[in-house]
């Protein structure tokens, strides 16, 4: 009876697995046939592969896209991470009477679609155009900002926080450390854990963004990947080989990102604090 519940657990795990990758597969495939060959559905690789590569990189300013996307991803991450953990920190260390209507508040703000959002932003960024000089419609500026401080970052780094061992934090300040510099010798390192797990959700978010950038990006060579993307899909005649070969050059930072760190991510989504 044991043999045929296992039996039935890996065929059930086998399938579902098939079902997840088949997705990324059939981009694969798909990256090298032609466009006919697609439409018909085609499972077999084929040999179209360069031409594809050629046509996007000679068509299509994919490299600029590229950087801007990874620039936008890396800023928002580093200054997400930094904030956002100094936020739950906070929140979990120092005590005081607002402190959790405060944080209800913050929790509360997460019901608010970003689509109601953006609109106000827009306006916002719309004012700063001219006055402050970098920061308007049409930056990076504009797009990196909205995304360095996210409710759900903060509760999680809160909810982590109650792992971390106060017995360092007393340690730290007979040593004579800082406040800050508790948080940035002794915190960071303990909690590299729930950093990489943090760093993971927010580069992917920030990576495939495609609402915020399509709204306050308006000149070209500005465009982030996501949105290539979609001005290839809109195209009269659709070349799908090209479609695809974009799709996969944008899938790869984020899906190699999260292989090199998935034990961190794992660990970090499970509140551990060691190393």
């Amino acid at each position: 009876m044991t043999k045929v519940k296992n039996i039935f657990i890996y065929v059930f795990l086998s399938v579902a697995a098939f079902i997840s990758v088949f997705p990324f597969i059939w981009m694969i495939i798909s990256m090298t046939n032609k466009s006919v060959d697609i439409t018909k559905g085609t499972l077999l690789p084929g040999t179209n592969l360069i031409a594809n590569l050629k046509n996007l990189f000679s068509t299509y300013d994919v490299g600029s896209a590229l950087w801007n996307s990874f620039l936008i991803a890396v800023v928002t991450t580093v200054l997400a991470l930094v904030i956002s953990s100094a936020a739950g920190y906070g929140f979990e260390m120092y005590k005081n009477r607002s402190r959790e209507t405060v944080f209800n508040i913050l929790l509360l703000s997460m019901m608010i679609p970003f689509a109601a959002l953006m609109v106000p932003l827009y306006r916002m960024f719309g004012k700063w155009t001219n006055v402050v000089p970098g920061i308007g419609i049409d930056t990076i500026v504009a797009v990196i900002l909205p995304g360095i401080t996210t409710a759900f970052l903060i509760f999680f780094f809160r909810q982590n926080t109650k792992m971390f061992p106060r017995d360092l934090v007393e340690a730290g300040r007979i040593d004579g450390l800082s406040e800050l510099g508790i948080f940035f010798r002794i915190y960071m390192p303990t909690m590299k854990n729930s950093y990489a797990a943090a760093a993971i959700i927010t580069f992917m978010n920030s990576w495939n963004n495609y609402m915020w950038p399509l709204v306050i990006l308006q000149s070209p060579e500005k465009k982030t990947i996501p949105l290539l993307v979609s001005n290839l899909g809109a195209a009269y005649v659709p070349d799908y080989g090209v479609i695809y070969t974009a799709i996969v050059i944008a899938t790869l930072p984020t899906a190699i990102i999260f292989f090199l760190m998935q034990k961190h991510f794992v660990a970090g989504m499970m509140g551990s604090v060691k190393g």
